[in-house]
């Protein structure tokens, strides 16, 4: 952007990156149905034709919710990844998976896009997305328990993964609103663990 320009000219893939972390902020702050291109331009310093060089606002705020679908999603990845044991795999997903609170950013974006999913045909297509990449992480969680003997499932593990998926995304909002803490949310995800498993949670 022209502030980029100032400090040396940096690339453009930093600028899109600049531009992608003021779309987020505009969009926490304000809202998706009030976001205006001037909200985003204000966020770093330049005007709003500067910003539509790299789109109108409809294309910015969908690359905006696609990048936070990876970021998110890889969060949860990598947390399952960094355990051999199911159990504390498990454990991860759970506690990787809830806000904060109610200024979590990255959630809050999330949730503010998901109305547009209705009726917007490439919305809804990363949102599907989004549930079968936490779905597919919990499910293999989920057999690989089975196969080290820690699990007893009471269902099939994809039909149990889209179940805390499920779960988790009306949580969330409880606890966006303030209405239920991370704690209770927690553990309350970790009692549907111990019954569908067969075994408390480490």
């Amino acid at each position: 952007m022209a502030g980029a320009g100032k400090r040396g000219g940096g690339s453009k893939e930093a600028r899109r990156a600049e531009l992608n972390e003021a779309v987020q902020r505009a969009l926490v702050a304000r809202g998706l149905e009030g976001l205006r291109l001037r909200d985003v331009a204000d966020e770093i310093g330049v005007t709003p034709a500067a910003v539509l060089y790299y789109g109108d606002l409809d294309a910015l705020v969908h690359a905006t919710y696609q990048q936070a679908i990876e970021r998110f999603s890889r969060g949860r990845e990598e947390a399952a990844d960094r355990h051999e044991d199911a159990r504390a795999k498990l454990t991860a997903c759970i506690e990787e998976g809830v806000a904060t609170g109610p200024d979590d950013a990255m959630t809050r974006l999330l949730f503010e896009y998901w109305p547009r999913c209705l009726r917007d045909a490439r919305a809804a297509a990363l949102d599907s997305a989004l549930t079968e990449r936490q779905i597919t992480v919990y499910a293999s969680v989920l057999t690989l328990g089975q196969a080290q003997g820690h699990f007893t499932l009471t269902d099939p593990p994809r039909l149990l993964a889209a179940n805390f998926v499920a779960m988790e995304d009306g949580y969330q909002m409880e606890v966006l609103s303030g209405r239920r803490t991370r704690a209770e949310v927690i553990a309350a995800l970790r009692s549907y663990a111990r019954a569908v498993t067969g075994r408390p949670l480490p």
